[in-house]
């Protein structure tokens, strides 16, 4: 690797900046003179990764790493010092000078820069037949029917390739050879163009470097079937790699504290268009571990939008597990498109729909009831799934689901609760489960920490709807019948982070109120006889159907 020179080095650290290089990789919040998020290096749930601008340097209280940006690059890009310091160079504008290098080195270096630069000016050149030339009318018409204005398209560089060899003789004449040409996947053997008459959606990584084009298909005749057709795969492009618009959806995404994720690149366009930021796309692919690692350090909270194609098939799921696994910890919902729909035809209805989306879990119970042949594999398959899962609130309401549509007795339902080793009992609910009710409580109590106006129905529940002593005693202060001491001090803390953390809406925080009824109506249903029993499976009936008017 060729050596910068130190006066280089100097100038990337004078005009790098710690604050704006961590925020496109944490969702940050200020506290003070510093900043507080997610750590990116190790997975909590309580924020202890600092930022300090003033001093240019990160530090992590849970795990231990800290530095300065130049640290951050390196382990966030998995790079070395020469990367690190190129890749700030980049980024803050800074031209490197080098020592004499073997000529090995040198020309991988200048291999490099050169391919990078081939690309953007590829995506120049599309750009300009796009906007300026006769030729790009038709794609022009194309977008223009699909609703997105030129404003839009030319923030993500949409451009237009042309029939026959136009951008391989450009290149050419810029100087550019015709390895450098084919190693970018712009021509082909042949000496022609790779892409021809079809509309181009430059492909950038997280920082915003083009690394590969995807076509779309526009007329009838192209000689290629696809309708989408992506450069090469090689070192420098690899589709399942990628997020379509991540580069510009990053801070959004940190903001909003949630992800976006669609399956074209004009419903990225469209959404973004109109005023929806926090979205990506897979490009048709389903999520992979690479897309879920960059995810990862802006937000855990993701919304896949599917249409009724995909929904179901192996490889999403797939997907979706890898996304619900303990490395990850994704809170994960599902918005099922309509079939024949995107979110492009119609951005503010789509926006609609995500307030509906549903948990990967109950997702994956109602897809495994409609497509089972029968109630007995439908729930063998439903009980598959749901004891392969921890506990967790997702996993209850799932349970809860299939109860419903299998229309289980109690003692059944046990049976989908998490398996405990390999060594499981049907009928025997697992340990864990019992400590759902406890989190069902905290839960309900940082609603209402939340939403002061449910106060009234939280005094509706009396002590006895809480089985937790503390729980109770935090009931109390929030109704101001009590006063904080130390054990309560801390318990208050740990709600109002919980509140922060799942951010539990009002409908959200009044039917977990709704489902403590339910818990105390069950306890005393199984107690009850005689007329007393009539009246409490009345009340649990009127009540559930005030719980699934939330779903």
């Amino acid at each position: 690797m060729a050596r910068i020179k130190d006066e280089s080095v100097e100038r990337v650290k004078a005009a790098m900046e710690i604050l704006p290089l961590v925020e496109e990789v944490v969702r940050l919040r200020k506290a003070g003179s510093t900043y507080k998020g997610l750590c990116p290096f190790h997975q909590e749930r309580t924020p202890s990764f600092t930022v300090s601008p003033g001093r240019g340097t990160f530090k992590c209280f849970g795990c231990g790493e800290g530095g300065d940006a130049i640290t951050f690059v390196e382990k966030t890009e998995n790079v070395d010092f020469v990367g690190a310091i190129e890749a700030l160079a980049r980024r803050f504008g800074v031209e490197l000078e080098y020592e004499e290098a073997s000529p090995e080195q040198e020309q991988k270096r200048r291999r490099d820069d050169r391919l990078r630069a081939l690309l953007e000016r590829a995506a120049e050149f599309y750009a300009r037949v796009l906007w300026e030339s006769e030729a790009g009318a038709g794609a022009r018409e194309y977008l223009a029917s699909r609703g997105l204005g030129e404003e839009v398209c030319r923030e993500f560089r949409l451009g237009y390739a042309v029939q026959g060899s136009a951008l391989t003789k450009r290149a050419t004449e810029e100087g550019y050879s015709r390895d450098e040409l084919l190693e970018a996947g712009l021509s082909n053997r042949g000496g022609y163009d790779y892409f021809q008459r079809r509309l181009m959606f430059p492909l950038a990584d997280r920082r915003g470097a083009i690394v590969g084009f995807q076509a779309r298909k526009l007329f009838d005749d192209d000689p290629l079937q696809g309708k989408y057709v992506n450069s090469p795969e090689s070192s420098r492009f690899t589709k399942g790699n990628l997020l379509y618009g991540l580069d510009l959806a990053r801070q959004p995404i940190a903001k909003e504290d949630r992800a976006v994720i669609v399956e074209g690149n004009t419903d990225v366009i469209a959404l973004r268009q109109s005023g929806f930021l926090p979205v990506v796309a897979s490009m048709g692919t389903a999520l992979t571990e690479p897309q879920l690692k960059d995810l990862a350090r802006l937000t855990r909270h993701l919304y896949l939008c599917l249409d009724s194609d995909t929904a179901g098939s192996e490889a999403t799921l797939r997907g979706m597990d890898l996304a619900t696994q303990d490395r990850f910890d994704f809170k994960l919902k599902v918005v099922t498109l309509a079939e024949g729909t995107d979110p492009a035809d119609d951005p503010d209805a789509f926006k609609a729909q995500i307030a509906k989306a549903v948990s990967y879990q109950v997702h994956r119970v109602n897809l495994e009831f409609t497509r089972a042949r029968d109630r007995e594999s439908a729930f063998a398959a439903i009980r598959s799934f749901l004891t392969s899962l921890p506990d967790s609130p997702e996993h209850l309401e799932a349970i809860r689901v299939a109860a419903d549509l299998l229309d289980l007795p109690p003692e059944t339902q046990s049976g989908l609760a998490p398996a405990r080793g390999s060594a499981r009992t049907a009928g025997v609910v697992s340990p864990r489960l019992l400590d759902v009710g406890a989190r069902l409580e905290r839960s309900a109590l940082a609603g209402v920490a939340d939403h002061e106006s449910l106060l009234p129905d939280l005094e509706l529940l009396g002590p006895e709807h809480f089985d937790d002593e503390l729980h109770r005693r935090a009931r109390a202060y929030l109704l101001g019948q009590e006063a904080a001491d130390g054990d309560l001090t801390a318990l208050l803390a740990e709600l109002y982070a919980l509140r922060d953390e799942e951010e539990i809406t009002l409908d959200t925080a009044s039917q977990l109120l709704l489902r403590l009824r339910e818990r105390r109506l069950e306890r005393e249903l199984a107690e009850a006889d005689g007329e007393r029993l009539v009246e409490l499976q009345q009340a649990l009936s009127k009540l559930r159907d005030e719980i699934r008017a939330f779903v």
